[in-house]
C-alpha cells in the first residue's frame, strides 16, 4: 500500500486520525471494530486483538454462581459515616 498523509484532528479533549474508510474494508474491520494500539519504535501501530477483552467472563461467572462460590471475597464493610445516612 502507498503511504497515506493523514492531519490528525481535534476529537473532543482529544486528538484523532480519520482511518479511510477503504483502508477499514481492506482490513477486514467495520467503523466499530476494537483493535489494540502499541507503539513500536517511531510507530504508532493498530492491530485487531489477540482475543476480545474479557472473552469467556460471562461463562466462568455463570459457572462460579452454580457452584455456590460467588460470595463476598472481603465481606461486607461500611464507612465510619454510613450510620448517618437515611434511606
Amino acid at each position: 500500500m502507498k503511504a497515506m498523509h493523514l492531519n490528525i484532528r481535534r476529537v473532543g479533549n482529544s486528538q484523532g486520525v480519520v482511518i479511510p474508510k477503504p483502508v477499514l474494508t481492506q482490513l477486514g474491520l467495520s467503523s466499530h471494530a476494537e483493535v489494540e494500539m502499541t507503539i513500536e519504535g517511531d510507530a504508532l501501530v493498530l492491530r485487531r486483538p489477540a482475543r476480545h477483552v474479557r472473552t469467556g467472563w460471562a461463562e466462568a461467572a455463570r459457572k462460579i454462581a452454580e457452584a455456590g462460590d460467588d460470595a463476598l471475597v472481603m465481606g461486607e464493610f461500611a464507612n465510619s459515616s454510613d450510620t448517618e445516612l437515611v434511606w
